[in-house]
């Protein structure tokens, strides 16, 4: 292999990983925010990595959230489960897709989608695709598991 040649595997290494890093810090960003729903902080943080026109889809109903709308619901689980952690356990990089899958968890301390859980505690798998451009996420598929969540409240 020539100098020339190493050189230019190594430039080239060096910016395809670096570029990765970046989709991962700036994807992590929407996670750190979810562990802390009520941190203007984070929701200023998830402001500067969001597309203005980010949408949130998360069923097959065809409707989507805004950025907004999606910040609103954040506060209303901050209130709802002030421990709830949402921890990153992989993510996976395709170009400008980013998949996540992780695990959330929480206790709400008053009644989640009509169940009453007193005191109990849920964790769940979830799923999401961020699709971004120009460094933005301008998209987020999601999954998650709430009817297993809603059966471990319900102690069934």
């Amino acid at each position: 292999m020539t100098f020339k040649t190493l050189t230019a595997a190594a430039a080239l290494a060096t910016f395809a990983t670096g570029a990765l890093a970046d989709n991962s810090d700036t994807v992590q960003v929407f996670y750190d925010l979810l562990s802390n729903p009520g941190s203007k902080e984070q929701a200023a943080a998830f402001q500067d990595v969001t597309s203005e026109d980010w949408v949130s889809i998360g069923d097959y109903s065809g409707k989507s959230k805004s950025r907004d709308a999606f910040l609103g619901q954040m506060g209303g689980f901050a209130k709802l489960m002030p421990d709830l952690k949402w921890n990153v356990e992989a993510m996976h990089e395709a170009g400008d897709v980013v998949t996540v899958r992780s695990r959330a968890t929480g206790t709400p301390v008053a009644p989640f989608f009509g169940v009453d859980g007193e005191g109990r505690s849920f964790d769940i798998l979830t799923i999401d695709i961020h699709e971004l451009e120009g460094g933005k996420i301008v998209r987020t598929y999601h999954v998650e598991d709430w009817a297993g969540g809603l059966q471990q409240l319900s102690g069934k």
